[in-house]
């Protein structure tokens, strides 16, 4: 009768183990669930960017490693978008080091010119591309609900910090180094 009844013990302890374990691995799944795809896979990702010739088309994968890296979702026409890059440019000296991607999604070319031609960004050998994500890959990948967001990554294409709204280069600057 002792053996059955450490029997009927032992089984009940392996029962509420299982149980547990199983409880631990729905709470680890719903919270996984719950993370931007940008949380769950946090190397660069590699989205096509159609640069302001209206024809060539820039793919992210081929963004060098060996230097920090910010992708920039802004509109042209935006109050907020503009006064951020003009708080980078201001800081752009403590920021040279970071390659920047600036990217739009639904606006024409023609604002798009205009918005780097506003800017001169021409002028700075960090600003690399500025384009338009005609696949709205930005949105879905990090699921932006405002512009400007900059998402930056290391010199390993690591994420280090997505920006969400008006930033400036010391704010970034300290994300990054």
């Amino acid at each position: 009768m002792r053996k059955l009844f450490l029997a009927a013990a032992l089984l009940n302890l392996i029962t509420l183990n299982l149980l547990a374990q199983n409880e631990v691995k729905k709470a680890e799944d719903a919270q996984t669930d719950t993370l931007r795809p940008y949380q769950k896979y946090p190397m660069l990702p590699a989205f096509n960017i159609r640069l302001t010739d209206s024809v060539t088309i820039f793919n992210t994968y081929d963004i060098p490693e060996g230097k920090p890296t910010a992708l920039m979702l802004f509109a042209p026409d935006c109050k907020h978008c503009k006064r951020t890059i003009n708080a980078l440019l201001k800081g752009i000296d403590s920021i040279k080091n970071i390659q920047f991607y600036l990217v739009t999604a639904a606006h024409s070319m023609t604002e798009i010119r205009n918005f780097y031609d506003e800017h001169h960004l021409a002028d700075y050998k960090n600003i690399k591309v500025v384009g338009r994500d005609y696949e709205f890959f930005f949105f879905s990948y990090y699921q932006t609900k405002f512009v400007p967001d900059i998402a930056l990554y290391d010199e390993h294409k690591k994420l280090v910090k997505l920006i969400e709204g008006e930033t400036n280069a010391s704010e970034v600057y300290k994300y990054i180094h």
